[in-house]
This record gives structure tokens, sequence and C-alpha cells, in this order.
């Protein structure tokens, strides 16, 4: 019996469905916003905080890294950060998680200088115990978003050494999306998961711990709300089939997948399309993952509450390299220890929210 055809029409029904409940146009009826990730490649100052591994990002270090060199860096990130969801709102993004940020007063910097494009984000960063002193943080928009509460979660794991892994907080931000009809709760954490370092295989348990740490703390939402809408953002350093995210955290490819109180990648299908927002040896990752909860997946839009629509890999020209071996990779800080003066070797990632008016 031949069932070629019955496969084709299923893989397109399959693909169909996956991509959303909902049309990839908005309406005039709906409102949108904007929820983003970026990890923005060491953005350190110039100035060495005690107890930090910063001395590589110093004017005497290995980067060079003088004032002139910082100021172009802020310039360069408060351009990009206030591109970011301008396909679908002219607003820019409500709200934008960042990784390998040094400290408070560079998150500063950076909404001081997207004051220029008209942006108006404050920032929230929690210090943390990592090695290298970078730290996640989060920019939000207090038109759109008001934040209730803050709170960091610390990695407790070892190495196959036994040395402790001194890693990124894991950052709890809860709080209310304002400014069209009545607010609604909603919960972000930010992440940026161990690195690769001695290798995928070897370095799998501390991601997978990292793993277990973000479930616990959506489980413990759940305990509280059994409905939250929960988003997970972050550089993961793990791809979203990697045993982390498809097994630890659960997070299903698929909506058909995804039970209640579970989890869905809203960006996996791409990198099966090998769209990623990173490029490594010649090969397309996709670190940069934004994972959301069943109640946000399925919120209905007649519910009149905000609900998933789409996600997008930001990978603009400006951000990419134009010629070259590295053509049509991020167009980074540095590449092998030399001054590119671009951008950031990842590209951010965002999902849209809608909701009828």
């Amino acid at each position: 019996m031949n069932t070629k055809p019955y496969s084709l029409l299923t893989l397109a029904l399959c693909l169909l469905l996956c991509t959303n409940a909902y049309s990839q146009t908005k309406s005039e009826g709906q409102y949108v916003r904007c929820v983003a990730f970026y990890n923005l490649e060491n953005l350190f100052d110039t100035i060495h905080d005690e107890g930090k591994n910063d001395y590589e990002y110093l004017p005497d270090g290995g980067m060079k890294w003088t004032g002139l060199k910082y100021r172009h860096k802020i310039e360069r990130m408060a351009y990009a950060v206030s591109e970011l969801g301008t396909d679908e709102d002219p607003r820019g993004a409500m709200c934008v998680g960042v990784a390998e940020v040094e400290n408070i007063g560079c998150l500063n910097d950076l909404c001081e200088e997207m004051k220029k494009y008209n942006r108006d984000y404050k920032p929230i960063l929690l210090e943390g115990p990592d090695r290298r002193g970078v730290d996640v943080g989060f920019l939000y928009n207090p038109q759109m978003f008001k934040p209730v509460k803050t709170k960091g979660y610390e990695l407790k794991a070892h190495y196959a050494d036994g040395g402790v892994v001194r890693t990124r907080l894991q950052l709890l931000v809860s709080g209310y999306i304002v400014g069209n009809g009545t607010p609604e709760k909603i919960h972000i954490i930010i992440n940026h998961w161990p690195s690769r370092y001695g290798g995928e295989l070897a370095s799998r348990p501390t991601r997978d711990t990292a793993a277990m740490l973000c479930k616990s703390i959506c489980d413990s939402i759940y305990r509280v709300e059994p409905r939250a809408k929960i988003v997970i953002m972050g550089d993961l350093n793990d791809d979203p089939y990697n045993h982390s995210c498809a097994s630890v955290l659960n997070a299903k490819k698929t909506r058909e997948e995804v039970d209640t109180q579970g989890l869905f990648n809203t960006l996996w299908l791409k990198l099966d399309r090998g769209i990623g927002s990173l490029a490594y040896q010649g090969s397309w990752n996709l670190f940069d993952q934004i994972i959301i909860s069943e109640p946000l997946l399925n919120e209905k839009l007649e519910s009149g509450k905000w609900t998933y629509w789409k996600s997008q890999i930001f990978n603009k020209p400006f951000l990419t390299v134009q010629e070259g071996k590295d053509k049509g990779t991020p167009l980074r800080t540095h590449k092998a220890g030399v001054w590119q003066d671009g951008f950031a070797d990842h590209y951010p990632t965002m999902i849209y929210l809608i909701k009828q008016k």
C-alpha cells in the first residue's frame, strides 16, 4: 500500500497548524506587544569592578577596551534594541531580556543612549556569582509593563571535576502588561545557562541542572497561579532539541504536543528550517530561545486577554556581515580578538503577543 500521499498531507496540515493558530497578519482590531531577548556580547565598561574577572575588558587588557570602544558599543546596542519589535509595533519592544552585561551602570548608559531613538526604558539587574562578572538583565517600557516583583535564583551545580559552577542568576521579573485595557499579569524568566566549555557532552549536566532550576521556578509560580502566563527566555547554550530543553524542561516543538501547564518552544520550527541565532563553524545554532507556558499559548483571542501570536529571529541586514567568509552571520564586536565595531555574536529573538480591542 502506498502511504506517501497521506504522509505528505499530514505533514502539510501539521506545518499549517504549528505556525500559529492565528493569522500571521495583525488586524486593525488587535493590539500587539513584543517581548524580546538579546545577548549583548560582553557589554563591559572600562572600570575594574572589585571581585570581577573583567581585566580583559580594561584599557590595558587583552581587548584594549577603551572609552571610545565602549561608547561605540553602547551606540550600536542602543540602535539595535530600539529597532526590536518595530516590524509590528513602531513603539518597539515592551520589554527586553539581556545577557552578558557587567553591571547596572552599563544598562543605565544603554537606556540613556536609547532616548535618542524615542525609547524610554528602565533597567533591572541583580548581581550574580558569574566568574567573569557578567549578568542577565531586563529592560522595560513603563508605559507598557509594570514590574511588581524581581527575584534572582542562583544555580547550585558542580563540574565533573568537582569544581563549583559560578554562573549567572536566573532572573524572574513578574509584572503587569499595561496600557491597553485591564492590566494582565505575566512572569518572565531571563536565563544565561552555563557554557559548553570542555565540550557539549562533558558540560551537559550543568545545563540540565539549570533547566531543573528553571522548571522549579515555573512550578512554584503554577502552585500559586495555576493559569500563569510565563515566558522563559535566554541564551541557553543549547538548542531546542538538546536534553536540557526537550527533556528536562520538556518544551515541545508543536502546539498540539503541549499539555496543561506544559511548555512550548516558539522557535524550534525555525531551527528546523535552518534559521538560527548564532553561527559556529559554518552551521547555525539557536541558543537564544523563547519558551512559553501553555496558558499563554492557548489563551483564546475572544477572551480579550493577551495571547501568543508568533515568533521572530531579528536577523536584519544591519546586524549581519555583508561580505567575506563570514557573510550572512552576526556582525560581532570582536572576532578572534580584533575589534569589528559591530553589534553582537547573537541575533535577538522575540515573540509577539496579541489582544482583541
